[in-house]
């Protein structure tokens, strides 16, 4: 009997039930080149081979196995020895893969999968993960459940895990790749319900040309986020490698008063992640 809760990538289905009367049109070579690009076959084979996996952490455990992904820790002794102490978690997003998945197993493994994080709800189909998503659907019918399904995130017994950026590190004009601005979100909520805010430095990147190609977009102003289909092949080229994962110190929640806004606050936090960056290159 089939697994139908087994969700696969099939980019053929995908054009023909999002785009029906266009899809015909659609030339062969670019539905080849799209499975190409994220990687339908391999993900594929991935997801049949581990389908008996326990959802949730041994999951993320088995995508580290797959994607040979390596990570130093540093800095986890800042958390304390208090499990039950709820935290707001907040990364830098510089890859969109790896970055993730590392961050999800570290947490889980050490608080025992006591976490969730916020995340696209189209990771949802993925049956390994959905146990620790609150999933985000800004578009579709979903969108009006949103707050609420935050608003319990924050209000559970879970560790949250955010990526306020939303989007993955661009290269700025200075060169330097860097988060876009932060959302204010994780400052309101975390103060609403008395969480401290652990900063967490992320190291990696992505390659030249993911950054060359979102910076052409944005100059061209293309509102799709043409990069975003590159992110799985971007996943790939940064398979067999080591992160640094570096947590700071918990931040207060009574930090964030009304001195500044909750978005000043955020870009705020936004700069002592960066700043974990140093700290790590000095010792």
């Amino acid at each position: 009997m089939a697994d139908d809760s087994l969700f696969l990538i099939d980019i053929d289905n995908v054009i023909r039930t999002k785009a029906p009367m266009h899809y015909k049109y659609v030339p062969k070579f670019l539905i080849s080149y799209l499975k190409k690009i994220v990687h339908q076959e391999e993900i594929n084979v991935f997801l049949n081979e581990s389908k008996d996996v326990e959802p949730g952490v041994p999951f993320l455990e088995a995508c580290m196995g797959f994607l040979d992904t390596t990570v130093e820790v540093k800095g986890l002794e800042n958390l304390g020895d208090d499990k039950s102490r709820l935290f707001t978690f907040v990364s830098n997003h510089p890859l969109g893969g790896q970055d993730g998945v590392a961050l999800g197993y570290i947490l889980g493994k050490h608080y025992e999968g006591k976490v969730k994080y916020l995340v696209n709800d189209l990771l949802m189909n993925v049956r390994g993960l959905a146990p620790l998503f609150i999933p985000i659907n800004k578009t579709g019918k979903q969108s009006k459940d949103f707050p609420a399904m935050v608003e319990a995130g924050f209000h559970s017994d879970n560790q949250l895990i955010m990526f306020p950026a939303g989007l993955c590190s661009r290269r700025q004009k200075n060169k330097d790749i860097k988060d876009l601005d932060w959302s204010k979100t994780f400052i309101v909520k975390s103060v609403q319900t008395q969480r401290d805010v652990v900063p967490v430095y992320f190291e990696g990147r992505n390659s030249d040309f993911f950054y060359n190609l979102a910076n052409l977009c944005k100059t061209l102003r293309i509102k799709f986020n043409i990069a975003m289909l590159y992110l799985a092949d971007e996943m790939f080229k940064n398979r067999h490698k080591t992160f640094t994962v570096i947590f700071g110190k918990p931040i207060p929640w009574q930090t964030f008063d009304k001195t500044k806004t909750p978005r000043e606050w955020a870009a705020i936090v936004k700069e002592e992640v960066y700043k974990l960056k140093e700290q790590g290159e000095d010792k």
